[in-house]
């Protein structure tokens, strides 16, 4: 099966074409994905504009994934 190379916080990640950015990032690092899911981190693009989870990659796609510094409590 074909796969596209997407960028997840620099790092190269190969996945199926028409993957949303949140199997890409869940491809690098479960538990980046898993904060991202639930609201402790935010992804933006490579221009640093956020994107949503849900949102389809295509080759070349950058993301950074990060961590908000908000603190529940």
């Amino acid at each position: 099966m074909t796969t596209i190379r997407v960028f997840v916080n620099e790092q190269p990640v190969d996945v199926l074409p028409g993957a949303e950015l949140r199997v890409a990032v869940a491809a690098l690092d479960p538990a980046l994905a898993a904060a991202l899911g639930d609201g402790r981190a935010y992804a933006t693009d490579g221009v640093g504009r956020q994107v949503q989870p849900s949102e389809p990659v295509v080759t070349g796609t950058i993301i950074r994934v990060v961590l908000s510094s908000r603190k529940s409590g």
